[in-house]
């Protein structure tokens, strides 16, 4: 019996994770968060105080470390049982996943990992390369975009309702230079996989974003 997949690709900010953890909790699909998986694998490597520049020592941690992901109103990452969600956005966190992630024999052993959640009765999976490299025969792709200046728009919402200080302007620069090195990189670079069905956020509710992924399904 074949396993249906939903891949929900798209630049940083578009909403990708609220929609996919949505659509996953509707149909009662597993959930995978592949930018998760990067940085759950550095909170690993730290703990055990490896060699960063050893790549057999991270793709060891690799293939052990056990990971699942719980998408409630907000997402729960588990590392070996225990919830490490709090972690996962530490600057310490992001600089590691960023070096390791650069690592072709890591990237291998993380594309297989993330393969391995491809489970009954379905999976969505969200994040840059689900439909291109991760899941490139998934039944159903959608590439979920907004206008770099609406996505600045929600950032700078989301950080003025946590009480941080911020400047519109920058965080548009930001999310701007973000996409294009997120284009341009060697490996698995953000792009639309052919056969997906665009969808742009930008003029959109969330609701009526989350019913049109659900409507491709149905």
């Amino acid at each position: 019996m074949s396993i249906p997949v939903l891949t929900i690709d798209g630049p940083s900010g578009a909403g990708k994770g609220t929609v996919s953890r949505a659509v996953a909790k509707k149909l009662g699909w597993h959930y995978l968060d592949s930018g998760s998986i990067y940085r759950s694998l550095a909170i690993a490597s730290l703990r055990q105080n490896i060699n960063l520049d050893n790549p057999q020592e991270i793709t060891d941690v690799a293939a052990r470390m056990r990971l699942e992901f719980d998408c409630l109103d907000e997402l729960i990452v588990k590392l070996d049982g225990e919830d490490i969600t709090a972690q996962l956005g530490s600057e310490q966190t992001g600089s590691v996943a960023s070096k390791i992630a650069a690592i072709p024999e890591v990237r291998a052993i993380l594309l297989q990992k993330q393969r391995d959640f491809k489970q009954l009765p379905g999976l969505v999976a969200d994040g840059r390369d689900m439909g291109t490299v991760v899941f490139p025969d998934a039944k159903y792709k959608v590439f979920l975009t907004a206008s770099a200046a609406e996505r600045a728009v929600r950032r700078y919402k989301q950080l003025i309702e946590k009480g941080i200080d911020v400047n519109l302007q920058k965080i548009t620069e930001e999310i701007e230079a973000r996409d294009r090195r997120d284009m341009e990189r060697e490996a698995a670079p953000l792009a639309m996989a052919a056969d997906a069905i665009y969808i742009d956020s930008s003029d959109m509710s969330l609701e009526v974003v989350i019913q049109e992924v659900l409507n491709l399904i149905r």
